[in-house]
């Protein structure tokens, strides 16, 4: 009875050390430097998604992108269908927005989706074309 109970406390603690590290990838971003999500944007091998208000898309914005606010994400997904396999770069303000954005896509079925380090302020600062 013994054995059987060390056995059990074991399984019970793999079990949970496996939840642990299912949990801390899940949480995982796929960040892009601002250096590679320009090159793949300029070379068209990704789209670039900005997920920032109306407001802020109309003062300043990648030429080209997508723009879909974060919050209309989840309803507009059908409008990013033909990016499904294909790589798509988040872009907000800073990062964390688009961070967010990620995790929708991701849990969406998008597989080959990344968070672009430092959002439209790194783009503009680096003097990257803006509109």
């Amino acid at each position: 009875m013994r054995l059987f109970s060390k056995y059990f406390q074991l399984s019970v603690i793999a079990f949970l050390m496996g939840c642990a590290v299912a949990r801390a990838d899940m949480g995982k971003i796929e960040s892009i430097s601002l250096k590679q999500a320009s090159a793949m944007y300029t070379e068209k091998k990704a789209v670039i998604l900005d997920v920032r208000e109306d407001s802020e898309w109309a003062q300043q914005h990648i030429p080209g992108a997508i723009h879909i606010p974060l919050a209309q994400l989840n309803e507009r997904l059908s409008e990013l269908k033909q990016y499904r396999d294909s790589p798509l770069i988040t872009q907000c303000r800073t990062g964390g927005r688009s961070g967010q954005a990620l995790d929708v896509l991701k849990s969406a079925g998008f597989t080959k989706v990344y968070n672009m380090d430092g959002g439209i302020v790194a783009w503009d600062k680096a003097g990257l074309k803006t509109e």
